[in-house]
């Protein structure tokens, strides 16, 4: 995969891409697992998303990179 991807003839990283897509994961991961009720069991839910978040970005982006 090419390391940036035109787009009206400006050149955006294909990792921002990566990082909005992993966003877009993150959130219906979250509103499932907020209708499952994992939350009860998570000591800090702010952490916990974020970290799903960074889990997601860092395997898209190997994904793409490796």
């Amino acid at each position: 995969m090419p390391r940036e991807i035109s787009f009206f003839d400006a050149y955006i990283p294909t990792l921002l891409l990566l990082v909005i897509a992993a966003g877009a994961v993150a959130f219906v991961a979250d509103r499932i697992l907020v209708r499952i009720g994992l939350y009860n069991l998570v000591w800090h839910p702010a952490l916990f998303r974020v970290s799903m978040f960074v889990c997601f970005a860092s395997l898209m982006g190997l994904y793409v990179y490796a």
